[in-house]
């Protein structure tokens, strides 16, 4: 398996700043070029594109250069929905050609920057344009200036985009809304109390409160108004209040309900959450308000709120905090490869855990190792047969909680094609054995087909081949093609030779008849060396061939009968056959059950087809017919 980044050709288009950028026909339009929206909130970054005809866009995304830290390579962008910093938070809503949308949730203010679209085309790799659209993000901060009547003004870190509306907030309760960013009135003391602002739409984003006119006032702090935790874990919602002396605060509690009147629901009371969460009492020395969740559930996935109540029955709700709880899931696209593709591993939550969440890979159970544990995607590139198997994940530091396992199959072509022989041993009545074609495949393989070396045309198809009878015409050498949707292999040749009968002519005398044996004999013998012979690649796996003399034969009579004193003059030869065939019948051989022929080599060897198995050669001599 490799864990690649796939490169690319990458090239930046270079405009002046402005909000059409075009060169060479391609052109990229933003809507924006700055945007100043509120933390937690949503926005979409919108362009138009348009490229010359005959060219192809393959894919498009958005990036943002501060992220290049964390990219595989920091000169190739990599796509915002693979950063984990903004994992749950980005999408792509209702892209097509020619337009594209970057939708960002929960906005943080670690999220400004600058945003760009890109475009792979098929020639020439990655595009982009500089520059993008600039995000800035900003909270809301209610600022108080003056001694006796004091000005309140609703201030951001920069303009607001879209002329938003202002409201104010006195100890939780609405007062009014007005375009501009200060509240209408001046306050006197006769009016201290805590006070927030908010923008229109937005109303569940309230700045923090500030006490005016005097330390008595309530409030309700929290430092983080949107979570993100893992089911299964604990997460601690941080909180602190203040209230006034006077009147004294009866209760303080969380809720994530409202009765039928709107009044809100002890947490602790609901029978779906005893014993997993807790938070102090009031009256603690801090004015701490801290929940503690054991054990999340996917239910307890809501907005949660900090309440106070006094004993003349007033009440002061703090700024809710939404609460996400996600789970591990892996997507894999596509689950199915060949080999020599790429498969993308993503490792999904809900939402964003934090800006450095590490992830673990498994493999069939165990880890995988991984340059680039801050990323959530694992690239398998290019892919081979090894890498098939069940994947998950899990986030480093919650090793006990995988995503489920998701299976990827890999599919390739047939691959280590081979003959084998069963029942492997001698051939027996003149009948080969059944010759199987074997092959490792997958999909698996849909066609066996049997050819002859010397025939250009399949002798014949299915995984088993059998040749009954072998005569003269069957010897060669054969091999079996396997073949499925994505190619096919052949195997390594296999040879097999037929028991050579010799029709001996009519002679007179037992010694000329056994001349003419040795002669067939000899002819047989120098075929076979001169087709073993001088090979440079020696046959492995080579089946021995057992010849079993039957002293009761006319083939054995007639190897006697060289040694008669009728055929001395054969004697004399010192060719190999005639050797060959005096060891035959040696008194160290008369000792033995049988003669083997092994370690035979093959002069017209292809490269392609080595290590190839020698089955059976069977050398048979006839008897001399009579003339009569």
């Amino acid at each position: 398996m490799a864990v690649t980044k796939a490169g690319s050709v990458f090239m930046a288009f270079l405009f002046s700043v402005g909000v059409k950028l075009a060169h060479n026909g391609w052109s990229v339009s933003y809507t924006r070029k700055q945007i100043c929206i509120l933390k937690r909130s949503s926005v979409d970054l919108t362009c138009f594109y348009t490229y010359p005809s005959g060219n192809l866009v393959i894919s498009t995304f958005w990036f943002s250069a501060k992220q290049s830290d964390k990219w595989r390579d920091n000169s190739i962008p990599e796509d915002l929905t693979e950063d984990p910093g903004y994992s749950g938070r980005v999408k792509y809503p209702g892209t097509e050609s020619g337009h594209s949308t970057l939708r960002i949730t929960d906005l943080r203010e670690e999220d400004s920057a600058e945003y760009r679209f890109s475009f792979h085309k098929q020639t020439s790799g990655l595009g982009y344009s500089l520059p993008g659209t600039s995000l800035s993000i900003t909270g809301l901060q209610v600022k108080v200036t003056g001694s006796q009547k004091l000005t309140l003004t609703c201030s951001t870190t920069c303009p607001l985009s879209d002329n938003p509306t202002y409201m104010w907030y006195m100890n939780g309760q609405y007062l009014q809304e007005d375009i501009f960013p200060w509240y209408r009135y001046l306050v006197s003391s006769n009016y201290a109390g805590s006070y927030s602002c908010a923008v229109k739409g937005h109303e569940n984003l309230h700045s923090p409160a500030v006490c005016v006119h005097g330390h008595n006032c309530q409030s309700v702090t929290t430092v983080n108004r949107n979570m993100c935790a893992l089911k299964g874990t604990s997460v601690d919602i941080s909180c602190t209040y203040t209230y006034p002396n006077d009147p004294q605060i009866s209760k303080a509690f969380w809720s994530n309900k409202w009765g039928p009147r709107g009044e809100p629901e002890d947490l602790s009371q609901d029978p779906k959450y005893m014993g997993r969460v807790e938070y102090r009492i009031p009256g603690n020395k801090e004015n701490d308000c801290t929940l503690r969740f054991r054990g999340l559930r996917m239910s307890d996935s809501a907005e949660y709120r900090f309440t106070l109540r006094n004993i003349l029955g007033g009440k002061f709700a703090g700024t809710p905090v939404l609460l996400t709880v996600t789970d591990v899931l892996l997507e894999l696209g596509p689950t199915s490869v060949s080999e020599g593709e790429s498969a993308i591993l993503r490792c999904r939550t809900k939402c964003t855990l934090g800006p450095n969440t590490a992830f673990i890979w498994y493999k069939n159970g165990q880890p995988i190792p991984n340059n680039y544990p801050y990323s959530n995607s694992l690239c398998l590139n290019p892919v081979s047969n090894d890498d098939a198997g069940g994947y998950s994940c899990a986030v480093d530091g919650h090793d006990d909680l995988h995503s489920p396992e998701v299976t990827l199959t890999v599919r390739y072509k047939p691959k280590s094609t081979s003959v084998s022989v069963s029942p492997s041993g001698k051939i027996e009545s003149l009948n080969c054995p059944p010759l199987t074609c074997n092959s490792d495949a997958n999909p698996p393989v849909q066609n066996y087909t049997w050819l002859k070396r010397s025939i250009t045309s399949p002798i014949a198809s299915g995984q088993s081949y059998t040749i009954n009878k072998i005569s003269s015409e069957d010897s060669g050498e054969y091999y079996c093609e396997a073949r499925n949707i994505l190619g096919g292999e052949n195997s390594s040749l296999i040879p097999i030779y037929s028991p050579v009968a010799f029709i001996s002519a009519p002679v007179v005398g037992v010694g000329v008849g056994a001349v003419l044996a040795a002669g067939a004999l000899v002819f047989t013998y120098c075929m076979l060396k001169r087709r073993f012979r001088g090979s440079d690649h020696s046959i492995t796996d080579t089946h021995s061939v057992h010849v079993h003399p039957d002293p009761n034969s006319d083939t054995y009579t007639a190897l006697i009968n060289i040694q008669s004193p009728e055929n001395e003059d054969l004697r004399g030869t010192t060719s190999d056959t005639y050797t060959a065939l005096i060891n035959i019948k040696s008194p160290e051989n008369d000792k033995q059950e049988g003669v083997t022929h092994t370690d035979l080599q093959r002069e017209d060897q292809i490269p392609v087809y080595e290590n190839i198995p020698l089955y059976e050669t069977i050398l048979r001599v006839e008897p001399p017919q009579s003339l009569d």
